[in-house]
């Protein structure tokens, strides 16, 4: 491969990120002239690369969208990425399984047999929930929960969760201002504030219908926690969306487990972890009730010593009496 060719792969390569390439930025990065850079955003043009230039101190370079799809550039990096989002297709829920597995077919059929090798090198099992009760959701619903979000429109739909109706079985449709549109533990949700309800909710979207037509536009408000992650997480633990780990779990305690603390801390969670000698740690954590903050601490299967509060020593009190009943 001669100098220019390859340089031009690497400009290629740079332009396909979504974002806007000073001049100078790409000399530096290709480690040449801006004057070079000139020449090989003209050769790249006449391959049928739609590039746009800007010129002042906002300006530089853009590949845009064109009429024809022209040959695309993967790195090992990408390659690698693209491997793996492909492959985790079937945690998102989203039915594209089959789709997922022909567009890795058909990557792998025109890469290089180098980048080949590394593809095949990546191999993993992914699984979805082994409960059976989630509920799958179409790409076109997705499309639209987001499309909604973007467009900052009220959402009318119906919710199929058996809960809200007038008495004689029949359910109003809901209105929310859609805020995100989240993938967590095998499942879709939407984020938005309830209008009816007058409160933030997260929905599940394969229990949403949307119907027609949509709501008037909306101005976004402020997600309690600061972030939809924060809120997201909070809400799945039963706490109050913005405060530290420290403060939101409803239950909080520690024991001193019989382990090192190097063998605690990959699976301490959010606890935390102190050595207190060689074969010892102290671990404190959260949960949502103190019977499972005491399971919690007893899945290390380890010998431990309980720190506090009292609740947690009678919450292990409990559940030994349980257990001792199970064994009767």
């Amino acid at each position: 491969m001669t100098t220019t060719t390859s340089r031009l792969l690497q400009l290629l390569s740079l332009l396909q990120t979504p974002r806007r390439w000073p001049g100078q930025t790409l000399a530096d990065r290709l480690d040449t002239s801006p004057r070079t850079v000139r020449r090989d955003v003209e050769r790249l043009r006449e391959m049928g690369y739609r590039i746009s230039a800007l010129k002042g101190p906002d300006g530089g370079y853009r590949l845009e969208a064109g009429a024809e799809l022209p040959p695309l550039l993967f790195d090992e990096d990408q390659v690698l990425a693209l491997a793996v989002a492909l492959q985790s297709a079937p945690l998102t829920g989203a039915g594209i399984e089959e789709a997922a597995a022909r567009a890795l077919a058909t990557v792998r059929q025109v890469m290089p047999s180098r980048l080949r090798h590394r593809l095949d090198a990546l191999q993993f099992t992914t699984l979805p929930r082994l409960s059976g009760t989630a509920g799958s959701v179409s790409p076109e619903l997705l499309l639209a929960l987001s499309g909604a979000v973007r467009s900052r429109q009220v959402l009318r739909f119906d919710y199929a969760d058996g809960r809200h109706d007038d008495g004689a079985g029949f359910a109003p449709p809901r209105r929310a201002e859609p805020h995100h549109l989240v993938a967590s533990r095998g499942r879709w949700y939407l984020v938005g504030w309830d209008l009816d309800r007058n409160d933030w909710r997260i929905f599940r979207a394969d229990r949403i219908t949307p119907r027609t037509p949509a709501g008037a536009r909306f101005r976004q408000r402020d997600l309690p926690g600061g972030s939809v992650y924060a809120f997201v997480s909070a809400r799945f633990r039963g706490a109050e969306p913005g405060k530290s780990p420290a403060e939101d779990w409803p239950c909080r305690g520690a024991v001193i487990l019989h382990l090192p603390a190097a063998d605690v801390v990959p699976f301490a969670g959010d606890g935390t972890v102190e050595a207190v000698g060689s074969d010892r740690c102290r671990l404190e954590a959260g949960s949502w009730s103190w019977a499972a903050l005491a399971a919690s601490f007893g899945r290390f299967d380890a010998g431990l010593e309980v720190v506090g509060p009292p609740e947690l020593a009678a919450a292990f009190g409990t559940l030994a009496a349980r257990f001792a009943a199970a064994l009767r």
